[in-house]
């Protein structure tokens, strides 16, 4: 019976397939093929296909990794030619793409980091274990500040390389250089648990002067005025900060620097709201276009960011500190 009713649908299809042209046209190729394998051998079921043969061997396979691991910065083009000059077998990019991407290697741009020395990982390591079990009143009553530079122009360079998930900050996958420099405004400004200070913009570069007068006369010492003794200052150890008058202006100040191991970006929280004010002023519709433009978008953009965010950097001052002691030292994911 079932034999009979499976005959009499597949003898509408041939129907189908006979009536005209145009309705012959709209079956679907896989139709086709099921029916003339039904003329063939009675068996209307799926066919498994295995694709086409694979063009690497396991070997091959294994040879497009190492290489891959040995130079990182290798393109898919590059890995293609080693590995036709190597074995004789020849590939596209595509199928380096996917040979890397089953074993978690994939294509990214390395992180950028400052150079650390061996003196640098070993102050930055001893200032991590004494801050770590600091606690939040502590943290609370530091204010972190830096500068940073902002541009019309940014840094469009992209470099990609091999790398397996969860290895970005691994040395091999960094590449190690200083800030992207451009014309454009220097902005400084102070962050601290539950507040920040206003956004100071110049054109001009950072004096040990400019510091003292503009910096932590109008906008430091108000904050120190306003907690009392247990506030600390953190500043990072460029030049002009370190300068003699401003030195001598913290003491008349009674202002508590924190130490500071030197390049140290990554343990600064204040590093994030730079990102974070870069996005805002790259997202504005339509984007600052002139110099005067810009400064206007920094000082309106510094304002609006929630400082619920500005906070939650702030909290997490000893996660930062741990993952320092966990890189000994190093660079990490912050």
């Amino acid at each position: 019976m079932e034999f009979t009713i499976l005959t009499h649908i597949c003898a509408h299809q041939q129907k189908s397939l006979l009536g005209s042209a145009s309705e012959a046209v709209r079956l679907k190729y896989e139709d086709v093929r099921l029916w003339q394998r039904f003329q063939d051998d009675g068996n209307v079921s799926r066919c498994y296909s295995p694709g086409r043969p694979r063009v690497t061997t396991p070997n091959e396979d294994r040879y497009l990794a190492v290489t891959a691991k040995r130079n990182r910065r290798s393109t898919a083009s590059d890995l293609s030619r080693q590995l036709s000059s190597a074995t004789g077998t020849t590939v596209s990019r595509q199928t380096v793409y996917r040979r890397l991407g089953h074993i978690g290697l994939y294509a990214r741009r390395p992180v950028r980091c400052l150079p650390l020395t061996a003196t640098h990982c070993r102050l930055r390591l001893a200032w991590s274990r004494e801050h770590a079990l600091w606690t939040l009143q502590q943290w609370s009553c530091v204010m972190f500040s830096d500068e940073s530079r902002f541009s019309l122009q940014s840094d469009s360079r992209r470099t990609f390389i091999w790398r397996a998930p969860g290895t970005r900050y691994h040395q091999e996958n960094t590449i190690e250089r200083h800030r992207y420099g451009g014309a454009g405004w220097l902005a400084w400004g102070g962050i601290i648990l539950g507040s920040r200070t206003d956004l100071h913009v110049q054109s001009v570069t950072m004096t040990g002067h400019i510091y003292r007068d503009a910096i932590m006369e109008q906008h430091v010492r108000l904050f120190r005025g306003a907690m009392g003794a247990e506030f600390l200052f953190m500043d990072d150890n460029a030049r002009p900060h370190r300068a003699k008058l401003v030195d001598e202006c913290l003491q008349s100040e009674d202002i508590t620097r924190m130490d500071w191991p030197a390049y140290s970006p990554n343990l600064n929280p204040i590093e994030h709201v730079w990102d974070m004010l870069g996005r805002r002023i790259a997202a504005r519709q339509p984007p600052p276009t002139c110099l005067p433009e810009l400064r206007r978008a920094l000082l309106d953009e510094w304002c609006d960011i929630p400082q619920d965010q500005i906070d939650n950097l702030i909290l997490s001052m000893p996660r930062r500190c741990k993952a320092c002691i966990a890189s000994s030292g190093r660079h990490t994911p912050y």
